[in-house]
Order: C-alpha cells, then sequence, then structure tokens
C-alpha cells in the first residue's frame, strides 16, 4: 500500500473555512465538531459516491487539521496502517503507516471502506477509540498518546454488509455515526451546479433522471446512480458533450455490465431527457 499523504498541513484557509465545495445535508458538520472537541472517533454510514469523503475533506480544512486517507481493501493489514521494519542502506529502519502519522501529528486519519479491510486492522483501532486513546507499537516498544487534535474517521456502504464483511457490534459501539444518503432534490441541482457550473435546466434533468434510475436500484442494480457520477456527466455535458451521450457514459455504462440492464437504462435516459 502506497503510504497516504497528509492533506491541509500548515496551508490552506483559515480555520473554520475550507475550500473544498461542500453542501450539508443536515447536522453532520456540527455533529462533527462536537465529535472532534470531545475527542470522539466518528463512523460515516452512506451509498457509494454520495459525499462521504468529500464531507472528511470539508471538515479537516474546516478545523484546520491535517488529513490522512487510507482506501481500504482486502489485503490492507494492521502492520500497512501501524507500520514496519524496512531494510535499506543504512540496515533496518522503523517506518510509520499512516495511522501512526496520524496520531504523532495530531491529525485525522479517514478508514475509507473500513469493512473491507482485513480482520485483524480493526484491532489496533480499539485502544484509540476508548477513553485511553493510545496506539501500542510493539515493534518499537512505544506506546502514542493521542493528542487532542487526533482523530479517527471511519466510512462503509451498510449496503454492501453480510456476514463476512460487516463490522462488529463491538467495534461499532466505539463511534459516534451518522447516516449520509443521496441528496435531496434542490440540494443535488444546487451541488451540480456548484461542482461543474452547467446550467440550471441541465441539473433539474440529470437529478430528475437520477430519481428515475435509483427507482430501479432493487429490481436490475447493485448500486444506485450516485452524486459523483451526477457529477461527471454534468462535466462532460459542460464540456460540450450531447447530453444523453454523457448519461451513459457517465450513468448507464459504470452502473453495469449486462447489456440488456444498459439498454433499459439507456430508455431511462432517452425518456428523462426527451
Amino acid at each position: 500500500m502506497m503510504p497516504a499523504r497528509p492533506q491541509g498541513i500548515g496551508t490552506g484557509p483559515a480555520r473554520g473555512e475550507s475550500s473544498v465545495f461542500y453542501r450539508p445535508q443536515a447536522n453532520e458538520v456540527r455533529l462533527f465538531e462536537h465529535a472532534f472537541r470531545n475527542r470522539l472517533p466518528v463512523m460515516i454510514k452512506g451509498p457509494t459516491g454520495c459525499g462521504k469523503t468529500r464531507f472528511v475533506r470539508f471538515m479537516a480544512e474546516r478545523l484546520d487539521r491535517p488529513l490522512y486517507t487510507v482506501a481500504c481493501h482486502d489485503d490492507l493489514t494492521a502492520a500497512d496502517l501501524v507500520g514496519r521494519h524496512l531494510i535499506g542502506d543504512r540496515g533496518t529502519f522503523w517506518s510509520d503507516g499512516p495511522l501512526t502519522r496520524a496520531v504523532r501529528e495530531g491529525a485525522i486519519c479517514y478508514l475509507d471502506e473500513v469493512v473491507e479491510a482485513r480482520k485483524d486492522t480493526t484491532v489496533v483501532l480499539h485502544p484509540l477509540t476508548d477513553d485511553r486513546r493510545i496506539l501500542p507499537l510493539e515493534r518499537t516498544g512505544e506506546t502514542l498518546h493521542a493528542p487532542d487534535g487526533f482523530m479517527l474517521v471511519v466510512s462503509y456502504n451498510p449496503g454492501y454488509q453480510n456476514l463476512l464483511k460487516g463490522m462488529k457490534p463491538s467495534t461499532r459501539q466505539r463511534f459516534v455515526a451518522v447516516t449520509f444518503d443521496f441528496p435531496e432534490p434542490n440540494l443535488e441541482v444546487e451541488i451540480l451546479r456548484g461542482e461543474t457550473g452547467v446550467d440550471v435546466a441541465a441539473a433539474l434533468r440529470l437529478v430528475r433522471l437520477a430519481g428515475a434510475l435509483r427507482a430501479l436500484k432493487d429490481h436490475d442494480l447493485e448500486e444506485a446512480a450516485s452524486t459523483r457520477l451526477l457529477v461527471y456527466a454534468a462535466r462532460l455535458i459542460q464540456s460540450g458533450m450531447e447530453e444523453r451521450e454523457a448519461c451513459r457514459a457517465a450513468l448507464a455504462e459504470p452502473l453495469t455490465d449486462d447489456a440488456e440492464t444498459i439498454a433499459a437504462l439507456v430508455e431511462v435516459i432517452d425518456a428523462s431527457l426527451s
């Protein structure tokens, strides 16, 4: 795993501001700020492409904290997060992982899709998610005490949960949690316009189309058309691509590989844009 890169260290907007475009849906900003002040870990639940990662970036800048983001996957180990000994020109040396660097620096560590990581990975999080707020490094003999500025944030998509990929109740109960969903239509229009500059009429058509496609999720699709994909479609349209062509490329093709289902989605696109 490539080491996560800190974002927002020593640069960017003043505390309380953010250059990241984000529009709150409910009380998530206030909840995050209270959690940060009370040194509580946060869990964000929601479907793919609904703004979870964007929100964390927004809050890191708003709170003027460095941010380490780790995209979790099946091969992610505890050592990938904490660190390991490496061999260099001058012999063996210790290399901190992104979680350890975040603790040392008082940064936000964000584990995206945490349930995708191996089971032993979440064990190293437990001492950081209770009143101890410590990270024991067995290989170096250190015990790191998280400073006030450190915050642990995890996210996952509950729609993908199963017996093998779920988060244990004993781990979930170590976090305060917030559930995300796709924005209400008026807010989604605002997001599309703010992200891409697309005109109001085109944004309205895209949001109406998203509603029609999302209605098919429980029938033919594993995932719904996300706000992220809508933004992609809007960017293609804003750059001069024909609407139906842009929507097929950004909304139909990414949702499925089945030719018949793609054809059905294209019919929905044609009907919504006519």
